[in-house]
């Protein structure tokens, strides 16, 4: 699929002017800061397991900031290719580009910009193995999500769930310098996390993708499949969090978290089903937020404490 395009005029506009503060509070904006928040906590997180503790400060420093500068410029690059789509989109409209505070052309490169960065600080601060996988995350969520799934096929979310995953592969690959089926284990927990945790947004927005006719589960499916759905995505991922206790990979700290967290993600998504407005979408997003911070919380303090069950 292609990029959309605009004229050569309107890509290269300039936006209007703006104080230092404010284009640096837009660029900040492009960048999605919560979301690599959450991304680089997985990353950390997936560092002290790999570990068994604490991983040596000249890995976490490199590993944060190469981290964070490639999930900002995805983000980056992803609201470029994105812009026609959000301007449509109430949730959307205000971001950056379609607001016309940073010019299309300076979105792109800026995202470029910060995911050369990255690979170069990884590559150099910590091993090119975790390098490579975080270039691999960013060409994931660019190309593979935004320009060929999110547009063109339901299972958008289901497959492109695995770009948010990417961190935890690259934090394990800085530690040991290769993956193993643990990394792979919590490359799975967060791609079973993303389908409800996505579709429960959907279901808020659900006219803002009908409007840009982008086919989320609610626009191609409805919105009673996506709750069924979202049910049925959230006892996969209860019984996939629960497979580190299995394998001992994690003990009792992080078992007891699993499953109070993952009965909580199951009431949610019952109550979803038969309580069917937003209010209880809302709340279903939060508490997917929610619990996917605290279930990794859980795995770095069951790590640090060290309390097997068997």
């Amino acid at each position: 699929m292609a990029i959309p395009t605009t004229s050569l005029i309107q890509s290269r506009r300039e936006p209007p002017q703006l104080s230092v503060g404010a284009m640096a509070k837009a660029y900040l904006q492009l960048t999605k800061p919560r979301i690599v928040l959450l991304l680089l906590f997985t990353t950390i997180t997936t560092m002290v397991i790999a570990a068994n503790g604490v991983p040596a400060l000249a890995l976490v420093l490199p590993t944060i900031i190469g981290g964070a500068l490639s999930a900002a410029g995805a983000s980056a690059i992803n609201q470029y290719i994105d812009r026609d789509m959000d301007a449509h989109m109430a949730r959307t409209a205000q971001r950056p580009i379609p607001s016309g505070r940073i010019a299309p052309l300076n979105a792109l490169l800026f995202g470029l910009a910060l995911v050369v960065a990255s690979v170069l600080i990884l590559g150099f601060g910590t091993n090119w193995v975790a390098a490579w996988l975080s270039l691999g995350g960013a060409f994931y969520y660019v190309i593979i999500y935004t320009m060929l799934l999110k547009r063109n096929t339901i299972a958008n979310i289901v497959i492109g769930g695995g770009a948010g995953a990417f961190p935890v592969l690259v934090g394990w690959a800085v530690v040991t310098g290769t993956l193993s089926v643990e990394a792979w284990l919590l490359f799975l927990i967060i791609f079973y996390w993303t389908p409800p945790h996505s579709w429960a947004l959907a279901l808020l927005v659900n006219a803002d993708y009908t409007r840009a006719k982008v086919p989320m589960m609610p626009v191609a499916r409805g919105e009673r499949s996506t709750r069924n759905q979202i049910l049925l995505y959230s006892v996969l991922l209860v019984i996939v969090t629960l497979l580190p206790v299995a394998i001992q990979m994690l003990g009792l700290i992080y078992g007891i978290a699993a499953f109070v967290l993952g009965v909580g993600m199951i009431w949610m998504s019952l109550t979803l089903i038969r309580v069917a407005d937003k209010a209880t979408a809302k709340r279903t997003y939060k508490y997917s937020t929610a619990y996917l911070a605290f279930l990794f919380l859980a795995m770095m303090l069951d790590r640090v404490i060290n309390i097997n069950i068997f």
